[in-house]
């Protein structure tokens, strides 16, 4: 249930409805926009009489929400979520790019690719210190080590790391040296983790499940911001169908229909949704011409050499060349990298 205050309301009229709700067991999530604010009345058990609240002083109209994530939705929040980290901006005007490799495999890499990215102009540096991986034998990650590696290159360029916390037990430990806490396609219906990851207060990069739908989607994104944790960018990364020509088959149609549906922002993850190197670049053309609100994709130095993914990891020189692309792409959506 929504509660739609009166342009201008006191602050008196809202704390009222904030402790009436509580009354009844259910959790206030307040939204101040521009002209109105809204209060989204979580939890607790269903309100047969919204006359109660409707009568209520500041109260412009009541509306009663059909699906089941709330904080997540358009109607909670009419207006985009843009989100701000140091120098870099997800949402809004401004296409976001996140590039690193798959893997943090030494500093001397993360030095080259980190600097590469500088010259280029991308602030945002992706790179996996814990590793899930399908087989128990393939490299897991440097675990801190490599932590402390993107937090030295970050510095040192004044980037923002983007890095995959796998359990609760991870995050004290990532919230030392990571800028956006990103939850792999694994565990995005780990919901012991998500709760967590609802109290901190830096910005979750939440991934699409491997067969997850859209609504299971903005379901475990409202687990996040049940706990008060209002940042998450959602990343739509390929879900697993009968086709076989790709690592996974990356749904663009996820892109605008999110977008009406949640006032979220939303990447894509061409790297692993296609797992082949050759389809990035067309891949990532084709989400920025759908609306998303960036994408975020894997290089290396050696990718004949990685240890992890090197397949779908581009050359630097193949990411500056779909760099310049995109900057040629994003006036036509009216948007700019």
């Amino acid at each position: 249930m929504l509660i739609v205050m009166k342009p201008n309301s006191p602050e008196e009229y809202i704390k009222n409805i904030e402790e009436l709700l509580k009354t009844k067991g259910f959790m206030a999530h307040i939204s101040r926009g521009e002209i109105n604010t809204v209060i989204g009345a979580v939890g607790g058990k269903t309100i047969d009489d919204r006359r109660e609240f409707e009568l209520m002083q500041g109260v412009q109209e009541v509306i009663k929400i059909s699906s089941s994530y709330k904080l997540a939705s358009r109607t909670f929040q009419p207006e985009n979520t843009v989100i701000k980290v140091k120098d870099s901006v997800i949402g809004g005007d401004k296409i976001a790019v996140i590039a690193g490799p798959c893997a943090v495999e030494s500093l001397e890499q993360l030095e080259i690719i980190a600097e590469y990215l500088n010259n280029c102009g991308v602030k945002m540096l992706r790179g996996g210190a814990f590793k899930p991986r399908t087989s128990p034998y393939s490299f897991q990650g440097l675990g801190e080590e490599g932590l402390k590696y993107l937090k030295q290159v970050a510095d040192k360029y004044n980037m923002t790391i983007v890095s995959e916390v796998m359990e609760s037990s991870q995050i004290d430990l990532c919230m030392k040296y990571v800028d956006i806490l990103q939850v792999g396609a694994r565990n995005m219906q780990n919901f012991n983790l998500l709760k967590q990851l609802g109290y901190i207060d830096k910005p979750v990069l939440l991934k699409r499940g491997l067969s997850a739908t859209i609504e299971e989607l903005l379901m475990s994104a409202e687990y996040i911001m049940a706990g008060g944790n209002r940042n998450i960018i959602l990343c739509e990364r390929g879900i697993r169908t009968f086709e076989t020509a790709t690592r996974n088959t990356l749904d663009i149609s996820a892109i605008p229909v999110i977008k009406k549906l949640s006032h979220l922002p939303i990447i894509v993850d061409p790297s692993h949704a296609t797992g082949l190197r050759d389809k990035v670049a067309p891949m990532s053309r084709a989400a920025i011409a759908a609306g998303a609100d960036g994408i975020t994709i894997e290089i290396h130095n050696s990718p004949d050499t990685a240890l992890c993914d090197g397949a779908q990891s581009l050359y630097l020189n193949q990411f500056k060349e779909l760099y310049d692309e995109l900057k040629g792409i994003a006036p036509v959506v009216k948007r700019e990298l």
